[in-house]
């Protein structure tokens, strides 16, 4: 019959009935299923995993496309920038969690721990904000080095797709409790919300640094940290939007989770579209055949092409140091000691209920977010003078301390040396642009400073520093309060 006689011209073209095809992990699966008995040929079962869609009968423009991918004149470009797009999109997911959890503070500690809604005195909302930042960022920081070098659950398809879906039960069993009275048991509740911080972040830190290993293979790791300033700002508006509205705290928590949850379910959805856009399938058949060969080469030369993880970051670690210094720097001052500063002119153009919000967390995370655009116009300084202006981002830790930064406790005794609303926040705008604007270019120089096939690895010790220079940073800041309350 015709349709067998085709069936049997593309089989021979593959060089076998049961052709293979490289995922972008470099493995191998089945394209077609073997022939029955019967004329038309037996196909296996569609794969619900992002890679070639090749289960799917007649599809031989994709076996036309594996074929002549490497000889093509002009490489598939990326029409409309919707791969760009859909890495910005994971890279608003990967912090989302974190940023409700933070934007919702009022919820957590005014309203669910708070004495009179449980009736009781405790100290489980005092000690909430600094128990959530370790608990959330110790296993992010965990999992992102041990997502290097072992193969958590799989391939980095596998780590994405179950990390995604943990973080959505999670976020569904938190809006569960976000609706049930928890006021006689509020131990409970605590310790549930810490146990959902944990795992989340667990889970968070494999999603972010595999989502990084796929953003390097396609050069767009700076679309990811783009999405990361994106989620900040997105949180911040939600923040000042429910302010200016007041809801109940209740209600805007539930808002807020729901929100999360919908940007998790999109970032599933896009993940599952991207092998059908020929840009990404192209980069990835590169980037598989480039290791075929690697390996091919090392057979006939019986020496292993596959360089050390010691070597690939050797190359990379300059740029590596580059992005946990800008993150350390940032997260010293932000948001610990910034929200913490108050107003000094009460004729200022921002009223004082909306200072902190405005000036603190909705201008960094938009400045921050402006930065991040930037070097995909100009990049500079180099990849070799990076250094100067990262290591000089270190004198915005006493600027913001000579502002009007006053913590709770102790009594602040270090004299005020800046006390212009003005020049606080132009500060606040410089934190925000060269933050988003130096972390995106050392992440971008980053894989570049090794071969092509291991800018994967590269890229993933790229974020592991990314998250370490978070967690440093966060634990420096808890210093602050003490260095400013020294008796001058």
């Amino acid at each position: 019959m015709v349709v067998k006689n085709e069936f049997e011209l593309i089989s021979n073209m593959n060089g076998t009935e049961e052709s293979g095809r490289l995922d972008g992990e470099g493995e191998k699966q089945p394209f077609l299923g073997g022939s029955s008995s019967s004329a038309l040929p037996t196909v296996g079962p569609v794969r619900l995993t992002p890679g070639w869609e090749d289960s799917i009968p007649n599809r031989g423009d994709d076996i036309h496309f594996r074929n002549s991918a490497t000889n093509l004149a002009q490489p598939p470009v990326d029409r409309f920038k919707l791969v760009f797009l859909i890495m910005v999109i994971h890279g608003i997911g990967t912090l989302m969690p974190w940023n409700m959890f933070i934007t919702a503070k009022s919820y957590f500690v005014d309203y669910k721990l708070h004495k009179n809604y449980t009736g009781v005195e405790s100290t489980y909302a005092n000690n909430f904000l600094p128990v959530i930042g370790f608990a959330a960022q110790i296993p992010n920081v965990l999992f992102n080095w041990l997502n290097i070098f072992v193969s958590i659950g799989g391939n980095l398809k596998t780590r994405i797709i179950w990390s995604i879906v943990i973080e959505v039960f999670l976020f569904i069993g938190t809006i569960i409790l976000a609706m049930v009275d928890t006021r006689d048991f509020p131990g409970v509740f605590y310790s549930l919300t810490v146990f959902t911080v944990v795992v989340m972040n667990m889970a968070g830190g494999i999603y972010q640094n595999s989502v990084y290993g796929i953003a390097a293979k396609l050069d767009y790791t700076g679309a990811v940290v783009l999405g990361n300033n994106i989620s900040g700002t997105f949180a911040a508006i939600i923040s000042i939007i429910s302010i200016a509205m007041a809801p109940e705290k209740r209600t805007a928590a539930i808002y807020y989770f729901i929100t999360a949850l919908f940007v998790l379910l999109v970032c599933f959805d896009t993940y599952f579209a991207l092998p059908l856009n020929k840009f990404y399938r192209y980069h990835e058949l590169q980037s598989s055949k480039e290791q075929e060969s690697k390996r091919q080469i090392g057979a006939r030369s019986g020496v292993t092409q596959k360089a050390s993880y010691f070597s690939i970051l050797k190359k990379c670690f300059p740029q590596c140091v580059n992005v946990f210094l800008v993150f350390f720097v940032t997260l010293s001052v932000f948001p610990t000691v910034i929200s913490d500063i108050g107003m000094s002119d009460p004729n200022f153009i921002i009223t004082e209920k909306y200072f902190t919000q405005v000036t603190c967390f909705l201008t960094f995370n938009l400045f921050a977010m402006i930065g991040n655009v930037f070097p995909s116009l100009f990049q500079w300084p180099s990849a070799r003078f990076l250094w100067i202006p990262v290591v000089l981002r270190f004198l915005f830790v006493p600027f913001f301390l000579f502002c009007q930064y006053k913590p709770l406790s102790p009594t602040r005794t270090l004299p005020i040396y800046i006390a212009n609303d003005w020049v606080y926040w132009g500060g606040s705008v410089l934190l925000g642009l060269t933050s988003g604007y130096y972390s995106s270019l050392a992440m971008i120089y980053c894989p570049r400073t090794v071969e092509s096939e291991n800018a994967p690895v590269a890229g993933m010790f790229g974020a592991a520093f990314l998250i370490t220079g978070i967690f440093a940073g966060i634990t420096f800041s808890s210093v602050m309060k003490d260095i400013v309350s020294i008796v001058v």
